[in-house]
């Protein structure tokens, strides 16, 4: 009897835990497809917003779909795409692998290297698989082919910025520069790599038309370690504003070089290493003054919309660290993204998603989130109520502040004492 009154008690706890879990959980699966190079920044911080947000809609019971609640699966495979001398094909391999072997219905995240994801969009196209970029791939060119060959490229969506929206972002922030302080004088150093020599060509040329006088543009081999005869090349010029773009570590040893000696050009740029919020620790406080595009709102924690705070104590709570940068709201995005166009499409049917997402209007962590219909280029604004926003912040006494946009700044910026 004792037995028998166990064996019923124990039926009927698994049938009480059973009714308990989430309904999407019994349905197949919709599998995301996360090629990323996993290695770095770019690769992993997009790898957890996007297993956050997959977490957070499962939790909720899923997505809606033909009259089921199905969940979110992840399947990730390292790309391997911004490590130095692996080929664009490795890439490819891994992407077609996540297509045919792990069957994914819809890929978010990479390849995060121009070369590899402007090449992987003929394999969308082959396969008929809608992606968003969520992180890397800084070149207009990705947007442009979409638009020019919509009927080929229209399963391609990328829902973070551009080289070309980022230094148009930077000219506001300099304009105000000149205004407000009476700036005109900009030195330049970048790293010797594509996307940051034209970036930095791109800024010598705005700023040039627009009355500043820019003192050089110095270029500098991955891992160069020693930069002090630029910074001194850049106080005998008086530049007030030190403008940088790179994305290797050793940027670390500029910005305390640049400490070290007082320079009093203000640091600012696209500057990988010190997006993320152990940086300050690292840098042992080098980094104090530096203002650093982190692409996307939300890459650190601010007020941008009532989901950005929730989603940066969702990822402090998860994975014990802030926001860390590039490619982590985006990623994070991208999945609420993906849901609500199925949800309005109400299939997974790669063509009805494409409309699904041209047609969404989402209030999102970063601002409005709209595609353009012709390009699927996220549309971008300096007003959040408008559309997608950058966040520039600036490192002050340990914390990522942002600075701009001015519509959504939680501080205003501070300049070195020794430069007043």
């Amino acid at each position: 009897m004792r037995k028998g009154s166990l064996l019923g008690l124990s039926l009927v706890l698994v049938f009480l835990v059973a009714c308990l879990q989430p309904a999407a959980a019994a349905e197949k699966p919709i599998i995301i497809g996360a090629p990323l190079s996993t290695a770095f920044l770019y690769g992993w911080d997009a790898e957890r917003g996007i297993k956050l947000a997959v977490e957070e809609i499962n939790a909720a019971g899923g997505v809606a779909v033909g009259g089921k609640k199905r969940p979110f699966a992840v399947e990730l495979i390292d790309t391997r795409d911004l490590e130095p001398q692996v080929p664009v094909s490795e890439a490819l391999l891994a992407v077609e692998k996540l297509i045919l072997e792990k069957k994914a219905d819809f890929l978010i995240g990479g390849p995060v290297r121009s070369e590899a994801a402007l090449a992987a969009m003929d394999l969308l196209n082959k396969y008929k698989k809608v992606s968003i970029i969520t992180t890397g791939v800084l070149t207009p060119a990705y947007t442009k082919k979409v638009e020019d060959n919509y009927a080929k490229y229209k399963y391609c969506f990328r829902n973070t910025s551009h080289v070309g929206v980022m230094i148009g972002e930077f000219t506001v922030l300099f304009d105000d520069l000149k205004k407000t302080q009476g700036f005109n004088q900009a030195y330049i150093m970048v790293q010797d790599v594509a996307h940051a020599r034209g970036g930095g060509e791109a800024m010598k040329k705005t700023l040039t038309e627009r009355g500043w006088t820019v003192g050089d543009m110095k270029i500098y081999p991955t891992g160069t370690t020693d930069y002090s005869v630029g910074l001194i090349d850049a106080a005998k010029k008086n530049a007030q504003v030190l403008f940088l773009w790179m994305d290797m570590p050793e940027s670390a040893i500029l910005l305390k070089q640049w400490s070290d000696m007082k320079s009093k050009a203000l640091p600012m740029g696209f500057v990988n290493a010190a997006e993320q919020p152990t940086f300050w620790k690292a840098s042992g406080g080098t980094t104090e003054y530096l203002l650093v595009n982190l692409v996307n709102g939300g890459n650190a924690p601010s007020k941008i919309t009532p989901w950005t705070m929730k989603f940066a104590n969702a990822y402090q709570k998860k994975w014990g660290i802030e926001p860390e940068g590039y490619g982590t709201s985006s990623s994070y995005m991208a999945v609420y993204q993906l849901k609500a166009a199925i949800e309005k499409a109400n299939s997974v049917d790669s063509d009805a998603v494409v409309k699904g997402l041209e047609d969404i209007d989402l209030m999102g962590v970063y601002g409005r989130m709209r595609f353009d219909k012709k390009s699927h280029e996220i549309i971008p604004s300096l007003d959040p109520k408008e559309g997608a926003v950058t966040s520039i912040i600036q490192w002050q006494a340990g914390k990522r502040v942002q600075v701009f946009p001015p519509k959504v700044a939680d501080g205003k910026i501070v300049y070195p004492p020794w430069a007043k």
